[in-house]
């Protein structure tokens, strides 16, 4: 998948693409069936989103609301058979366009495409003037096509982040994975931590969390995809969320336990997908308590991991 982040003097090459436009956070079963609706046969399949996401630049200090960082949705695109990410750097000046200077300048002039899918509630441009509606106008002005995709319900209604965010805050990651159409992740780079896992039996890989919506703290099951590098591939674990009462910290840290693995992750990146949720975090009367408790977890993990 290529990856384009302007939509000024791009390659003809990389242009006349069919593209869905949208945040597409979490990339749930809506954001796929908008990305359905755009493949076509004779032409590229595209995306077309924006980083940073609006509402941190609207509102920066709200609460960390984001499902997926940038590296985790351009992972799960390149899944989805996407072969261009149009991910254009989103400012107030890029805001400030009018929905048909928008159209004009970074759709038609920027990224010449041919077809655009948006999602029936999509609002774009200055005010949030333009919608899907006003977009299908513009495009039989400025000549290409416009597709608006009604919303996909789930039990509970139209399946959205915000209920996404509501079960994975409760613990409740397969109500979640039902909405997504895929289990939940969380993709980053290993980093250097404390090293306290290794002494006690459990090495870990420590993954940051920061602007990311928080699943429920506590311990998973979880499916690891290790991306690159000699140990590519994918391994069942167990992974810690929280904030390791046992050792007086209370900044959310993210430690992953690959079963039956043995090398360095550092610097590598994975993505870690939520299976099950186990039990709550907890602080132990003692290292060996801790370490009773993480056999019970991993036996546990690996048998739910064993179903398939």
């Amino acid at each position: 998948m290529q990856i384009i982040t302007t939509w000024t003097d791009i390659d003809p090459a990389l242009k006349g693409a069919s593209v869905a436009m949208g945040n597409f956070d979490g990339v749930h079963r809506g954001h796929q069936a908008v990305i359905d609706a755009a493949r076509r046969p004779d032409v590229p399949l595209g995306v077309i989103t924006f980083e940073p996401h609006p509402r941190q630049v609207f509102a920066p200090d709200a609460p960390p609301f984001r499902l997926m960082n940038a590296e985790a949705r351009q992972n799960r695109l390149a899944k989805l058979g996407v072969s261009r990410l149009y991910e254009l750097p989103f400012t107030r000046d890029l805001a400030g366009l009018t929905p048909e200077d928008f159209t004009r300048e970074v759709l038609v002039e920027g990224l010449g495409i041919t077809h655009v899918v948006v999602g029936a509630d999509f609002q774009f441009g200055k005010g949030r003037a333009g919608t899907a509606a006003v977009l299908q106008e513009l495009g039989r002005r400025f000549g290409f096509d416009v597709t608006n995709q009604p919303l996909v319900g789930g039990e509970d209604g139209a399946i959205s982040s915000t209920a996404i965010r509501t079960a994975l805050a409760e613990g409740r990651v397969q109500d979640a994975a039902d909405m997504l159409g895929h289990y939940h992740r969380i993709d980053g780079e290993v980093l250097h931590g404390e090293k306290r896992g290794r002494a006690l039996g459990y090495p870990t890989a420590n993954m940051a969390v920061e602007g990311l919506h928080l699943p429920r703290l506590g311990v998973y099951a979880v499916k690891v995809e290790v991306l690159g590098g000699p140990h590519r591939g994918f391994y069942d674990g167990v992974a810690s969320l929280g904030v390791r009462p046992m050792f007086g910290e209370n900044k959310p840290n993210f430690e992953v336990h690959l079963f039956d693995f043995a090398g360095d992750l550092y610097g590598q990146h994975l993505s870690v997908a939520l299976v099950e949720y186990l039990r709550p975090e907890a602080k132990f009367d003692g290292l060996q308590a801790l370490i009773e408790q993480m056999d019970a977890d991993s036996e546990r993990a690996r048998a739910i991991l064993a179903r398939g």
